[in-house]
């Protein structure tokens, strides 16, 4: 079962600030602070938004797409006032990236596949949830032709995770596919700040970077989702559902949700943690 957003906020607050006892003291005020913050924020759902702390800057922050009305912006500020937190500007607009490794389809849309897992002897694909709503079978060529599998669960909003079950003939190695080749994946794993990523969609191919932020909070027109990973990477639609990873253990992290820009310009990424998946539906990795 999930933690609330706030519980799991305290926590990596706490972890993040108070490294040892000799500076307890000054640490939980600002735990403190940062948890009454997230309480106010924790009211805001406009679409186009997203909160969570800035290991950068210490502090929370509120950060607002351009989809983003003025009238709604200076009802935010306000918020962001109110809650001592920093109000920031994205450009583009903070959407699931619909249209991963590898590209799967069903229903008109195109998604990534995230990590293949297995329950026993059955093997499913897990990707975005978000994606799995679209259709109820799944195919592994555009023309689907290809049958993959069939959708087996969903869990979208508040989390963006779902299951596709094999069904069809077609290989499912534990890997990431890395535009061209195959990186093995050895396990799951849990991202912290700085940390060296990359991930694959079938959109854009392997681009990488660092994690940026944990539990993070984002509003998507189609709803929230609670404790995602941030990461300063780009992606595109299409590249939903692909796994974010450490290129040096084969570790995977997460699968994307979604974010704002575009591998022109630049951009932002959310991911849904892996281990969450995994104990959800009680999957093993590889």
């Amino acid at each position: 079962m999930r933690r609330s957003p706030l519980t799991a906020l305290a926590l990596t607050i706490l972890l993040l600030v108070a490294p040892g006892a000799a500076q307890a003291a000054v640490p939980e005020r600002a735990a403190a602070t940062a948890v009454d913050a997230a309480a106010t924020l924790a009211g805001v759902r406009t679409a186009g938004t997203a909160w969570g702390l800035d290991p950068a800057t210490g502090r929370m922050t509120l950060t607002v797409d351009d989809t983003v009305t003025p009238s709604e912006l200076t009802a935010l500020r306000a918020v962001a006032d109110r809650a001592g937190v920093l109000l920031r500007r994205e450009p583009g607009t903070l959407r699931p990236l619909i249209a991963g490794g590898q590209g799967i389809y069903g229903g008109g849309a195109r998604c990534s596949l995230g990590a293949n897992a297995r329950s026993g002897s059955t093997y499913y694909v897990i990707t975005a949830g978000h994606c799995t709503t679209a259709a109820a079978t799944w195919y592994a060529d555009s023309a689907q032709t290809t049958v993959l599998g069939t959708r087996t669960a969903t869990s979208y909003p508040t989390n963006d995770y779902g299951l596709i079950r094999y069904t069809g003939r077609i290989a499912h190695p534990s890997a990431v596919y890395t535009y061209p080749g195959l990186l093995t994946i050895n396990g799951p794993g849990n991202a912290y700040i700085g940390q060296a990523v990359c991930r694959s969609g079938s959109t854009t191919g392997v681009r990488c970077g660092t994690v940026t932020g944990l539990n993070q909070t984002v509003n998507y027109s189609t709803g929230v989702i609670y404790g995602l990973i941030r990461t300063n990477i780009c992606a595109e639609p299409g590249d939903s559902g692909g796994p974010l990873y450490v290129a040096s253990t084969g570790t995977v992290l997460g699968i994307l949700s979604g974010g704002t820009g575009n591998c022109t310009a630049g951009g932002t990424t959310y991911y849904q943690p892996i281990a969450e998946v995994l104990a959800a539906y009680g999957l093993t990795l590889p």
